[in-house]
Parts: structure tokens; C-alpha cells; sequence
């Protein structure tokens, strides 16, 4: 079994899965990406790599696991956990990592426009979805989430976190 854990940036991804204490094998895309030379150009204006999503399917190949990325919804899985943050509080930790305002208040409007979620949907549907707002959970509360759903014990809820009323107040 495949499950990608996916989201924002800031939504807390890395922390989450290494906290979730399975026994499948964990893949932190980003950093295979970078270890792997799984990227084809860099964008300077965003400073990020972008990333040969072909090379990447060849190299994961049919591993089972989680795979945790920004991106790992864009990949085959059998069940996909988009993990979720209100708006200025994913504006507010990017902005404590160093990440410059801009590109900070893009990620805000991003997740606040659902655009991870709907990608989701759209590649894998709403059967395979599992939405979790991690704006008050603790890390381990995060984790707990993730492991019901890779142990099949969580309903699949895409839709069910709005934070459109970021775009009304902003």
C-alpha cells in the first residue's frame, strides 16, 4: 500500500509522518529529489527545484509506503492524506522558518483556495481523500490521525476544512 501525505508547506508533513510509527517504509520526497538529481531546472524567483515527476514514478517504481511531499498527491497511492492549515497561521510559521513574506503570503492564499485538496481530488477522487486540519493538533495528534488512516480506520473527507473566509478578511 501506497498512502502520500501531502500539503502546504508549513502544514507540518515532515514532523507528522516521522511521529506515525509504522511499519512501512517513510519517502520524504523533497529530499529524494535533491539526494536523487530528481529535477530538471531551478526557479530561481521561488528558489525551489522543479521537479521531473517522471523520473520520480521511475525511481519509486511500485514501493509500498508514505510518501511525504508538497507534491505526493500528484503520484499513484491508494489513499491520499492532505493535511491542512488555517491560512495565517501557515503564514505565521512559514514567516518563523525564514520564508520570505511573499512567498509566504502565496502559500497562505494557496491552502486557503484549497489547491493541494482539489488537485487531490481530481487525481485520485474523493473515495481515496482524507483531509485533516492540523491548525490545533499537536504533532502526535497529526500522526495518530495518519495512522488511522493507513490502518483503514478513517473515513475518507475531502471538503470538509473551509478557510475561505481568510480570502473575505484578507
Amino acid at each position: 500500500m501506497r498512502v502520500a501525505v501531502t500539503g502546504t508547506p508549513g502544514t507540518g508533513k515532515t514532523t507528522a509522518v516521522d511521529a506515525v510509527g509504522t511499519d512501512l517504509p517513510v519517502v520524504h520526497l523533497n529530499d529524494a529529489v535533491r539526494e536523487r538529481d530528481l529535477w530538471t531546472d531551478r526557479d530561481e524567483g521561488r528558489d525551489s527545484l522543479v521537479v521531473d515527476l517522471d523520473a520520480v514514478r521511475e525511481w519509486l517504481g511500485d514501493r509500498d509506503g508514505i510518501v511525504e511531499s508538497h507534491l505526493a498527491h500528484l503520484l499513484d497511492a491508494d489513499r491520499v492524506v492532505v493535511l491542512r492549515c488555517r491560512p495565517d497561521v501557515l503564514e505565521e510559521r512559514l514567516s518563523e522558518r525564514g520564508v520570505p513574506e511573499a512567498k509566504a503570503r502565496e502559500n497562505a492564499e494557496s491552502e486557503a483556495l484549497d489547491v493541494i485538496l482539489s488537485e487531490a481530488v481530481q487525481r485520485h477522487g474523493e473515495a481515496k481523500v482524507f483531509e485533516i486540519d492540523t491548525t490545533d493538533l499537536t504533532p502526535g495528534e497529526v500522526a495518530a490521525e495518519i495512522r488511522a488512516v493507513v490502518d483503514g480506520e478513517r473515513d475518507p473527507s475531502a471538503g470538509t476544512v473551509d478557510f475561505l473566509d481568510y480570502l473575505r478578511e484578507s
